[in-house]
């Protein structure tokens, strides 16, 4: 791969029905991302950014193109191939937390390295829950957290094995404007503080342009790609 590119998706197609039914969700999508990239990709509803979420996450597969994360084409692993590498390489965060009831929030946040059969690093467990600003509530379930409070358990999970990249399908669509600020300055510590890389999923403007680079999407082709001026320099 290219020096320092995390991400690589090229002509990626997806596509629904046959002939008269034919739909595209997306036609023909290629685009990088360097490590320690925040990228958001924006789009109206239909646009196909959260599809184009889902096949880089390995949740889907594409009709045709190809996704290289880390140096591998996710597009070549079987399924139980995709879910031992999506535990290893991909954090994702979901709108509505998908957090394990019976689990308090130390718990969840561990959860990746418990299912790879890995000891999780108490010191680095122990610093990520005060960066997220959880540790009076580490032994608390979920459901006597908010739903700010369970979005950052969600970041937690998601960053706890350093993954190659992670994934947030509008992470703040569920939550009031200050807790999603909130989870915005939490995405931008992680990607300054961890070097993280992120891509962000969001029809809302504001939240894209707190990225460094925003990607358009319509009608499932990319419209925009550029860089935000007022983000951070690297």
């Amino acid at each position: 791969m290219e020096n320092n590119v995390i991400l690589k998706c090229e002509n990626l197609v997806k596509k629904y029905g046959e002939k008269e039914a034919e739909v595209y969700a997306l036609d023909n999508v290629s685009f990088s991302v360097s490590k320690g990239e925040f990228v958001a990709i924006i789009g109206a509803s239909g646009s196909g950014k959260s599809t184009l979420l889902h096949i880089i996450g390995g949740v889907d597969k594409p009709t045709s193109g190809s996704i290289i994360i880390n140096g591998t084409d996710i597009t070549k692993l079987d399924n139980d191939k995709m879910a031992i590498f999506r535990r290893k390489n991909i954090g994702i965060i979901y709108q509505f937390y998908n957090l394990l009831p019976i689990l308090n929030v130390k718990e969840n946040i561990t959860l990746p390295c418990e299912l790879d059969g890995i000891k999780p690093n108490n010191e680095e467990v122990k610093e990520l829950i005060k960066t997220l600003g959880l540790e009076e509530r580490k032994t608390h379930l979920p459901n006597q957290l908010s739903g700010g409070q369970q979005q950052r358990v969600a970041i937690g999970r998601a960053l706890v094995n350093n993954p190659a990249i992670i994934l947030a399908d509008e992470p703040t669509g569920n939550l009031d404007s200050k807790s999603s600020e909130e989870i915005i300055k939490l995405l931008k510590l992680s990607n300054e503080k961890y070097k993280q890389t992120i891509l962000l999923v969001t029809h809302d403007e504001k939240i894209a342009n707190e990225a460094e680079r925003v990607i358009e999407i319509k009608d499932g082709k990319i419209v925009k790609d550029e860089k935000i001026s007022n983000s951070k320099g690297k």
